[in-house]
């Protein structure tokens, strides 16, 4: 059956619930889940118009790497108290679709496990968000949308 299990984690609801899945199947198959959190890469422009901590400008990338980081070891935690024996996470830079597929790809993943809609999403929930969208176009293998 799967022999390794991607789910994307952002750490919103849906993908609370894309996790709990990935950890249902990893049980019954025995297989490994890699977690992934991405992160958008801010230009110096973006970076400069940042209202945040004004007096303490600092490096958009690096916070935003770090907000990601704990978010991946978050998600990794939550499948380790459930059970789950065999965890990884990773964090990229990059848009999320292609870089999901592109990690996927790199890492012999045959399932990915994903939320429907993610911290992103806006409008009716009967929607796909366009990262789980263009994730089930873009993929050459099954994706789990939760």
């Amino acid at each position: 059956m799967f022999k390794h299990i991607l789910t994307p984690y952002d750490g919103s609801k849906n993908a609370d619930r894309a996790l709990a899945k990935a950890g249902e199947l990893a049980a019954l198959v025995a297989a490994p889940v890699t977690i992934l959190t991405i992160y958008r890469h801010h230009s110096m422009l973006e970076a400069s118009l940042s209202m945040v901590r004004p007096q303490e400008p600092g490096n958009i990338d690096e916070a935003m790497r770090a907000h990601a980081t704990q978010t991946a070891q978050h998600g990794k935690e939550v499948l380790k108290r459930a059970g789950a024996q065999n965890v990884r996470a990773f964090v990229r830079s990059g848009r999320p679709a292609r870089t999901i597929v592109d990690f996927a790809l790199k890492h012999e993943i045959d399932l990915i496990v994903l939320g429907s809609r993610g911290l992103g999403a806006s409008g009716d929930s009967y929607m796909l968000g366009s990262v789980s969208h263009k994730v089930t176009g873009l993929a050459n293998i099954p994706v789990l949308v939760v």
